[in-house]
């Protein structure tokens, strides 16, 4: 099958899909082209019923660097409303992977922030690299967590630890990842592909319709997850007004620490 944009590639081989987010200069930077090309290609899949497992990854040195700083710098001048309706919108792109009804599998390479991670939250399963820099930084932005951080987190690794790792936004690396339960596993950077293609063709070799009926019980319950995508649209959006949104980016961009005042 042919992808539907060069910002995604796709690979069918053996009944084993591998999408690829494929913008590495700018570390596959969560932006609505990406998106949509992401979203393009889950559909695509849907009409490929030979399909029996897929495997996420992202090209380059980084699966993603999270969500495009200018993109959430030009949501400070939005409404509320259309800030909100935004992200709902942008939320919806990129998990269109949790409506791939065989199992997903995320490759991890290199780094996966922000709501880069919660996309390979939002996969059944997970292989990282041992060195990545993983966090889900949202917080140290100003900017509360969206794209199912809220309930995809606390889903692999309780409520408390899920907590700590918002609340600090701090960075962890792989080992620690697997460790509590946010990978399946880690490996070493040249292994993640492979081993996520090993676990897909292991997958695919049982029985589809079991495979099928399986992945549907285990996955996120629909509502549960819409309910928290829809807090997170509307706290995101009050992020964007506040002054400390505005000096979590700058301090982004200039590498130094945020001064937060709480307005």
């Amino acid at each position: 099958m042919e992808a539907a944009s060069s910002l995604v590639l796709v690979e069918v081989v053996d009944q084993v899909a591998t999408i690829t987010l494929n913008d590495p200069r700018r570390r596959n930077a969560m932006t609505p082209e990406l998106g949509d090309a992401l979203a393009a290609a889950v559909a695509a899949l849907r009409t490929e019923p030979d399909v029996r497992a897929v495997v996420l990854t992202g090209a380059g040195e980084s699966f993603s660097g999270g969500g495009d700083l200018k993109m959430l710098e030009s949501l400070r001048a939005a409404r509320f409303m259309e800030a909100r309706a935004f992200m709902l919108e942008f939320y919806a792109r990129y998990l269109s992977v949790t409506g791939i009804a065989v199992p997903t599998i995320a490759a991890v390479r290199g780094a996966a922030i922000g709501a880069g991670l919660c996309v390979a939250l939002a996969c059944d399963l997970c292989v990282v690299d041992a060195d990545a820099k993983l966090a889900l930084n949202f917080a140290q932005l100003g900017l509360h967590p969206g794209m199912g951080a809220t309930y995809l987190l606390p889903r692999r690794v309780g409520a408390q630890r899920a907590a700590e790792l918002l609340l600090t936004g701090r960075r962890f690396h792989g080992v620690e990842a697997a460790q509590m339960g946010v990978a399946l596993e880690a490996v070493a950077a040249d292994e993640v592909l492979p081993r996520a293609k090993a676990l897909a063709a292991q997958i695919a070799r049982n029985a589809p319709l079991a495979v099928r009926a399986l992945k549907a019980s285990l996955s996120p319950d629909p509502a549960a997850l819409r309910a928290a995508l829809e807090n997170e649209a509307m706290r995101q959006a009050e992020s964007y007004a506040s002054d400390d949104l505005g000096e979590g980016l700058a301090a982004a961009v200039e590498r130094r620490p945020a001064v937060f005042r709480g307005r």
